[in-house]
């Protein structure tokens, strides 16, 4: 029998890493489910997490469904994910998912992956550039762009620094100088400017603060990707999950169950209103 879509699985929190301590706390959340094994997602996909008495709310899933769990890494912004903040390993959540239109992972098979992405908005891009890696030879070259306002600000800092020495091509920026960083310092698109990343058989995925997006697009373009070789996704107010209360759509698209990923060249007729 299908499992009811309004109806959520029990999950147990198995571990939490502190991703950004200060007034804009990151915390990531390994979850495990109760009452079965796991379920079946893909990058892109997300969920809606309940915190029983208090609400739920729409978390992209962080990690690549070759890892184990499920993971998700949320910014403390409102009472939900104040209180989810305030749980422990072992506390219990709700877990409605997964949700929502995946990277089409498969499609770009044997081309390269560049991932650009700016704060928090890294998140979906885990989950891609963590399969990639797990699936590295039916993929091309990996290229991550990643900045944040400062290098306290920068999610998956560690994992990150690890895959540079691991040899990946990881290109970190922060917006001003801080002493001891080696790495670029401005805007995203200034780094993807610099970096110059080759368009030729290549997929582009961004994913940050929208003004980010916007100015990322214009240089990727300028760089010589089509439409529809540029994908993202859109953040909204994500309530039903399945399209049925209209509080996530866009034009004629509901971003819960149309997207939340789209390709630049569905995006183009709508970008004033995002």
């Amino acid at each position: 029998m299908m499992q009811n879509p309004y109806v959520p699985y029990k999950a147990q929190i198995v571990e939490i890493r502190d991703e950004v301590r200060g007034p804009r706390p990151i915390k990531t959340f390994k979850m495990k489910l109760v009452d079965r094994e796991r379920f079946d997602y893909k990058s892109g996909q997300g969920c809606l997490v309940s915190i029983f008495g208090k609400g739920e709310s729409w978390f992209t899933i962080a990690n690549s469904p070759t890892r184990p769990d499920l993971e998700f890494s949320v910014l403390k912004t409102g009472k939900v994910t104040a209180k989810l903040h305030e749980m422990k390993v072992g506390d219990l959540v709700g877990i409605r998912g997964p949700l929502g239109r995946p990277f089409p992972l498969d499609e770009w098979k044997g081309m390269n992956i560049l991932t650009i992405g700016g704060g928090i908005g890294q998140t979906p891009l885990r989950a891609i550039y963590q399969y990639v890696i797990d699936k590295e030879n039916d993929y091309g070259d990996l290229t991550i762009i990643y900045g944040a306002r400062s290098s306290r600000d920068l999610v998956y800092r560690e994992e990150l620094f690890k895959l540079i020495e691991e040899g990946y091509n990881v290109h970190l920026s922060i917006d001003n100088p801080e002493p001891g960083w080696k790495y670029f310092v401005g805007f995203v698109p200034d780094n993807v400017k610099r970096i110059k990343p080759e368009a030729k058989n290549t997929i582009a995925i961004t994913c940050g603060p929208p003004i980010m997006i916007k100015i990322t697009l214009n240089v990727l373009k300028e760089l010589g990707f089509k439409e529809d070789q540029i994908y993202t996704t859109l953040e909204r107010r994500m309530k039903c999950g399945i399209g049925k209360c209209g509080k996530c759509r866009i034009e004629s698209y509901y971003v819960c169950r149309d997207g939340p990923v789209f390709s630049y060249a569905e995006l183009s007729s709508m970008l004033e209103k995002i």
